[in-house]
């Protein structure tokens, strides 16, 4: 009996996630990986959270994300600054770089999901994004 790999979910993420990687870097500005457009598409719509939120909000693993963020302070896209009411925590913000940077990669962002769904109707994109926010959260 042959394994269909086309019926393998791992298999297909997998192939999605080089697709993704194909178009990001034909598409998005080099100066921003797709992590740290994550890293700072957050910090936009939650200005002044913790680094450990942050990490909660994008899904990615803190001591990754420490080094993720000290590199986007010395390019000078985010400043980070110690919580007044608790010195564990570093709060992160945008600065006005890092917004400039955010809003040239927006179109280009959207431009990768456009190609990356292009062939499925809108149903068929809802029902995709649907299902893979259910896969993400489980």
């Amino acid at each position: 009996m042959a394994f269909d790999l086309l019926q393998a979910p791992g298999h297909l993420i997998r192939r999605a996630q080089q697709r993704h990687t194909a178009l990001w870097a034909e598409l998005v500005p080099a100066e921003l990986t797709s992590v740290q457009f994550a890293v700072i598409a957050a910090l936009d719509a939650t200005p002044g959270i913790d680094q450990r939120t942050l990490g909660a909000r994008i899904s990615f693993d803190s001591s990754t994300l420490g080094e993720v963020c000290g590199r986007l302070v010395e390019r000078g896209l985010i400043e980070r600054r110690r919580d007044p009411h608790d010195a564990r925590r570093n709060l992160l913000s945008l600065t006005d770089a890092g917004r400039e940077a955010l809003a040239r990669a927006v179109p280009a962002v959207d431009a990768v999901g456009e190609r990356l769904l292009e062939g499925l109707d809108d149903e068929e994109r809802r029902t995709l994004l649907r299902l893979l926010a259910h896969v993400a959260r489980a």
